[in-house]
Order: structure tokens, then C-alpha cells, then sequence
């Protein structure tokens, strides 16, 4: 049996054919391809799927774009302000232009009817950009590939129809490279297609040739009519064919090809209008030949007062001012929010778009504290050589509308600059203290007017060790001891003791605190590092945060607790008139009106105490609650104000973060009454209304108790209704 097995093995072995080494390797080589392929395929099936879906997504999207007259011709966007005494139910009460957005403050706009332009010179802008217009729907796919092949081998050449140009130039969106600039297109052709269904051929070339550019190096010359009138001072139902060809020519790159700016060069497109005309059947031999050898004269008319629509929108506004860098900065978040694209895309819609954007300022009180801003005798009680104390100021109505925010104390040459109200990040010292620890302690009853408070520090960790903190008992003190003394708490914020402040963020947690100042205070600055005692006690935190958040806090002190919004724009109208924003009039109820009243009277004895640190900015008529900040080492200084109508604020320091030289600059909150203080006293209102929420009452002096019949020193305190303090029982 062994011997057949052995047998039968050696038959086998001499079957076995040995597989040549070249067959192996192509069998090798055919698996990797054909692997290859099907990655491919795979990969590619994903792809177009993927491209599909995408594409897919811009063709549901109901993405219209308005041709109308209306709406073409209101290209300029407008900012207007209302009078004082503005009344909608009143014709002689109006709104006042405040700025007007263009993308060139040269920018010239004329209208013309289709009906009044000349068929030759349809024809010239139509054969010299798009020979298919009268036959596609919006789109030249033929042109599209080619243009994107030849974009491929790196070759450029346009691809957009007049349809998808007037679509471009109606919306502002012409994002070029990128995913952005991919996405863009193919919103555009979308775009196109929706138009070519909802207007005439005739509707889409109007509008196009409305707002089509042709510029100069200087000008921005805006549609056919307002170039016929500048370049050769005629209408456009004027025009030569020889000037028709010119215009049209320019189109590819106007600045460098209008006959303005480049006498020669012109010609050369010139004569390109002039052979698709005639290849097209639109002139004949003769009017091809007349027309290339006519003299052409440019006449030019820099003022073009002759073509200007908006005579009064075309002079040089200067550069914006502070409250206008802001208004222009949130209009374009807006816009770029409610349309779903970046800023860039929003601004050129903002700049180009006929918007209307109802601003908040207060006209009156923004040149006003533009001037007092300037005036360095408001901030020194001395000339000095080398003045470069930085400063901000702002002001708002209790809704968080602002009123007026000046960024600098120079006056403003350039448009969108820094401000120091809004950009800069400072530290607001003890300006902390009435948001982060006194309001949201009384909010949760762990104190009332007259609770007795030790000045004494508390223990906490540092670096694994027990340390006593605050150092510094006070913003404007050095010692490093405490005096251990016991005051009610509106004399430790009139003071401005630290220990207070301490030992509430030590009951509530400086997560608590930390927490109310950025849920229900809107601030944006604050970081993880920020949930400590430092922070959120005497104002030292990381990145330090913006006067126009810090003031903005403060609104809720004078408004029953209520938290809105800070805008510097009430409501924006597309140039159809669609409200397409409103301000959202709803708002945070961060602490009860009581809390909120009782805190606005603890902080009117920081201005109206011989030793409150706010005393300079007491007014003669006119209540003010307010609060200093210091930070370390003197290097900014801050004073926060409310009166009866007004939140305000100002900040001051250097650039490079020094200390303040405090002999020579006068006390912070003289410097708030000198730019506001004449503003303040004229507000219509002198004080604020007690609630019925709150009790005011006489309390003893000696134990912080409502003081009964057998207490001989009292003083007038101020207690929420649902935690007022028993009665003193005497024999202290």
C-alpha cells in the first residue's frame, strides 16, 4: 500500500507544470490595474455622487435676484439717523442721511430705458460678450467647458453669459478662487437659469447695461449712459457707432482700456467689438469700415456733475466716524448672517446693494463727544509736550442702543480703525466689582444694604499652600494690610475695598460669577484661566474685555435688570424696501428689579460720598450711580456712569500698558463728567424710579438692623421687599 502511494506521488509531481516567471508577472501587473480601476471607479462614483448632492442643494435653493429698476438704480446704500424730534406720524419730522456706503466715493450712476438706448449699441456689448445671449437660457455651457479647459491648460477666458454678469454685479458675490469662488458659480448658474424664467431678455440686457463698469483709473463709471455722458459728453441715444464699439470694448478691463486713461490702447478692443458685430450680421461692410475709421474725441468730465443722480451722495463724506466704523462693521455681520455668505461677500453687497440701515446714534451727542474727546485740557490739568494717553468712550440708552462711541482722542483721518470702545481689551479693575460680585450676591439675599462686612482676606489655595488674599485692601492704596474693620456693604463698594468682593465670590464660587458675566452679560472675552478669585473679584482677568461690554453690563442697573443686545442698528431695508433686519427688542432679565434699584443706590454713594472713589463725577442736577476701576500697577483706569437716561462709560492708558502718571492726569471720573457732563445734566429725566419692589427704611447704625425705637444712630438704607432685615432690638 505504501509503495502505490509513493507512486502515485511521483506521477503527480511530474504533472506539476512551473509557472513561467513573465506569466506570473503580468498576472501581478493585471490584478494591480484592475484594482487600480476599480478604486477609480469607486472613488469617483463617491465623487460624483458627492458633486451631485452638492449641486443638488444649490438647485432647491429658492435664490432669486431682483432685476428691477427700482432696486438696479438704488445701488447706494444709505445710513441715516433720526432727527431728535423725529416723529413717524409727523411729514415735517424726518430721518437725516448719516453716510452713504460706496465702494468708490467717485462712483457716477445714471439710469437709461432699454427703449432709449440704440439698437447698434445693444448690439455692441451684446456680440463683443455674449454672441449666444438671444439663444441660451442663461447659461452658455458650451462657453462654460470651454472656458474651464482652457482655465485647465492655463489658459484664462471668461465663461459668464450677460445673464450671469448682471447676477454678479446686481449681488456683489464674485468670490474668484477657492471652494468659495467653486461654490459661487454654481449658486450663479443657478441664479442665471431662475432669472431667465422670471425676466425678459430685454429686462436682463437693461439692467446689464445699467450697471455695467467702465471705469477710469479715478472714476467709477457705472452703465452706459453715465459713460457716454462722461467720455463724450452726449447721451446715450447719441452715440456713434464708433463710440458704441469703444464702450463695449472696454468691458474685459475698463481702466485699461477706456479712451480716457489710454488713448492708443482703446483701439485694439475697439476694433474687437467692431469684427463680432459684423461676423454676427449686426453692421454691414460700409458701417464696419465707416466706424473703424472715424476720429474718436474724448471730451472727460471729471466733476461729471452733469450724469450725477444723487448729486448730494457723490462729494467726498472723509473718513467715517467712530460710530460709523461700528454701524458699517455690524451691518456687514448681518448681512453676511441673514444671507448665509462670509463678510467679504457681505460687504460688497453692503457697499453695492441699495441698502437702507437705520442707525441708533444720537447725532448731537456724537459730535459733541468727538469734540470733548479732543480737547486735552479734559484730560490733564496741564499742557504736556508728550500726550500719549489713549482713551474710549461710549454711550448707549438702557435698550443697548448706543448713542455715541469716539475711539480716540485725535481727530479721525482714516475710515475702519482702531477703537479703543470696542477693539481694545483692558482690564477694568474694580469697574468688575458691581457686575461679578456685589449684584449677583444681593441677587441670591447673601447681603443687603447694611450687612456687616469685616475688612479682613480669606484663605485660598495657591500652589498647594494657604495663602491670604486680596493684598491690597483697596484700589488706591499700597500697604498690604487690612484694617479689619467692620463696614456695611455700600461702604466697601463705595470705597472700593477688595475683601467684600472677595469673601462673596468665596460663598457664590468664582465659577458662579464667572458664569453671570458671560450667560447673563453678554461678555466675550473671558477665558477658562478667568474662573478664579483674581478675575472675577478686582477685575483681573486674562484678556481683559471691551468698554463697550463693560458698559454695556452696566445698562441693567438702570432698567430694572433687563439685559438687550448693544446695537448701533435698528432695522435694515433691502432697496425694495423688505425689512430684512429688525433689533431683536427681547432681552435677559439678569437680576430682579429690586436687586437692580438697591444696587443703582449703593453705587450713587461711590459719586455723592466725600470718600467714594467716584466723587469728581458727581453732576449738580442730575443723578448719577456709578463705579472707578483701577488696575494693577495704575495702568488703566476706567469709570462706568449711569444716569436717568444714559449708560456710559471711558477708559484710559497707554499703549504699551505703563502706569498712568496720576499727578498729571485728573481723577477718572472728572474726566467722564468733562466729556459727558453737560450732555448728562440736559437729559430730560433727573433721577431714577423706585419700584414698589424695594423698601426704604431706616436702619441702626450699630448693628445693621432696621432700627427700632431704642436706636439713637440710624442712617436711610434701601432693601428688596423679600429681604428685609429684622428689627434692631437695641441695648448696644
Amino acid at each position: 500500500m505504501e509503495e502505490i502511494k509513493k507512486t502515485a506521488s511521483k506521477k503527480i509531481k511530474k504533472n506539476k507544470k512551473k509557472t513561467h516567471p513573465a506569466v506570473k508577472a503580468l498576472k501581478i501587473f493585471g490584478t494591480l490595474v484592475l484594482s487600480f480601476v476599480l478604486i477609480v471607479i469607486i472613488t469617483g462614483s463617491i465623487f460624483v455622487t458627492a458633486l451631485t448632492i452638492y449641486v443638488l442643494n444649490f438647485a432647491d435653493s429658492d435664490d432669486t435676484v431682483n432685476l428691477d429698476k427700482g432696486v438696479i438704480s438704488s445701488n447706494i446704500s444709505r445710513f441715516l439717523y433720526k432727527n431728535p424730534d423725529y416723529d413717524e406720524n409727523d411729514e415735517d419730522s424726518q430721518e437725516y442721511l448719516l453716510y452713504y456706503a460706496l465702494k468708490n466715493q467717485n462712483k457716477k450712476v445714471q439710469w437709461a430705458d432699454l427703449e432709449d438706448i440704440p439698437q447698434y449699441v445693444q448690439d455692441a456689448f451684446v456680440y463683443t460678450e455674449d454672441e449666444r445671449f438671444y439663444s441660451h437660457d442663461g447659461v452658455d455651457f458650451k462657453r462654460t467647458f470651454a472656458a474651464i479647459i482652457r482655465t485647465l491648460t492655463g489658459m484664462h477666458q471668461g465663461g459668464s453669459t450677460i445673464t450671469q454678469q448682471t447676477i454678479k454685479n446686481v449681488t456683489g458675490d464674485n468670490e474668484a478662487y477657492g471652494t468659495a469662488g467653486v461654490e459661487r458659480k454654481i449658486r450663479e448658474i443657478f441664479r442665471a437659469i431662475n432669472v431667465e424664467k422670471t425676466y425678459t431678455k430685454e429686462d436682463i440686457l437693461q439692467s446689464y447695461l445699467n450697471i455695467i463698469s467702465l471705469n477710469t483709473w479715478e472714476h467709477d463709471i457705472i452703465g452706459v449712459q453715465a459713460a457716454a455722458n462722461f467720455y463724450f459728453s452726449k447721451d446715450v441715444s447719441e452715440l456713434t457707432l464708433a463710440e458704441a464699439a469703444v464702450l463695449a470694448g472696454m468691458t474685459t478691463s475698463p481702466a485699461n482700456y477706456n479712451p480716457y486713461d489710454n488713448p492708443e490702447r482703446y483701439k485694439i478692443r475697439q476694433k474687437y467689438c467692431l469684427d463680432h458685430m459684423l461676423e454676427n450680421g449686426a453692421i454691414s461692410d460700409d458701417e464696419y469700415e465707416q466706424a473703424l475709421n472715424e476720429e474718436i474725441t474724448v471730451t472727460g468730465d471729471p466733476d461729471f456733475s452733469s450724469a450725477t443722480v444723487y448729486e448730494d451722495e457723490t462729494k467726498d463724506q472723509g473718513p467715517t466716524s467712530y460710530f460709523m466704523d461700528e454701524a458699517i462693521e455690524e451691518a456687514i455681520d448681518i448681512i453676511a448672517d441673514k444671507s448665509g455668505v462670509d463678510t467679504s461677500v457681505a460687504q460688497t453687497r453692503l457697499y453695492n446693494g441699495g441698502y437702507t440701515v437705520y442707525t441708533t446714534v444720537d447725532i448731537d451727542m456724537q459730535n459733541k463727544v468727538e469734540k470733548e474727546m479732543q480737547d486735552a485740557s479734559n484730560f490733564q490739568n496741564y499742557y504736556l509736550d508728550d500726550d500719549q494717553l489713549l482713551s474710549g468712550f461710549i454711550a448707549m440708552d438702557y435698550e443697548g442702543n448706543v448713542l455715541a462711541v469716539v475711539g480716540g482722542r485725535n481727530e479721525k483721518t482714516e475710515s475702519r480703525i482702531w477703537n479703543n470702545a470696542t477693539d481694545a481689551q483692558r482690564s477694568p479693575g474694580s469697574c468688575i466689582k458691581p457686575v461679578a460680585s456685589y449684584a449677583p450676591a444681593l441677587e441670591q439675599d447673601l447681603m443687603t444694604w447694611s450687612t456687616f462686612f469685616k475688612d479682613e482676606p480669606i484663605t485660598i489655595k495657591e500652589e498647594g499652600e494657604n495663602v491670604k488674599w486680596p493684598v491690597n485692601y483697596s484700589e488706591t492704596g499700597d500697604s498690604e494690610n487690612w484694617s479689619y474693620n467692620n463696614y456695611f456693604t455700600w461702604q466697601m463698594l463705595m470705597k472700593s475695598l477688595n475683601t467684600c468682593p472677595a469673601q462673596l465670590i468665596e460663598q457664590m464660587t468664582p465659577a458662579y460669577s464667572y458664569n453671570f458675566l458671560k450667560e447673563k452679560l453678554d461678555f466675550t472675552t473671558l477665558t477658562d484661566s478667568d474662573v478664579n478669585y483674581s478675575p472675577v473679584t478686582v477685575g483681573g482677568l486674562t484678556n481683559g474685555t471691551k468698554l463697550e461690554e463693560l458698559v454695556g453690563s452696566y445698562m441693567i442697573f438702570g432698567n430694572g435688570g433687563k439685559k438687550y443686545e448693544v446695537t448701533y442698528i435698528s432695522r435694515i431695508e433691502d432697496a425694495e424696501g423688505n425689512v430684512i433686519y429688525e433689533k431683536n427688542e427681547g432681552y435677559k432679565q439678569a437680576i430682579s428689579e429690586s436687586t437692580a434699584y438697591v444696587m443703582n443706590k449703593m453705587m450713587q454713594t461711590v459719586i455723592t460720598q466725600q470718600e467714594g472713589t467716584g466723587r469728581y463725577a458727581k453732576l449738580n442736577n442730575t443723578t448719577v450711580a456709578g463705579k472707578t476701576g483701577t488696575s494693577s500697577e495704575w495702568k488703566d483706569l476706567s469709570f462706568v456712569g449711569c444716569t436717568p437716561d444714559y449708560v456710559s462709560g471711558v477708559w484710559i492708558g497707554y499703549d504699551e500698558q505703563k502706569k498712568i502718571p496720576t499727578n498729571e492726569y485728573q481723577n477718572i471720573g472728572a474726566i467722564w463728567k468733562n466729556i459727558f457732563g453737560d450732555i448728562a445734566e440736559a437729559e430730560e429725566n433727573k433721577d431714577f424710579e423706585m419700584p414698589d419692589t424695594v423698601v426704604e427704611a431706616k436702619y441702626c447704625t450699630k448693628t445693621g438692623k432696621l432700627a427700632g425705637n431704642g436706636c439713637s444712630s440710624t442712617a436711610t438704607g434701601y432693601y428688596k421687599q423679600t429681604n428685609v432685615p429684622e428689627y434692631c432690638s437695641g441695648g448696644h
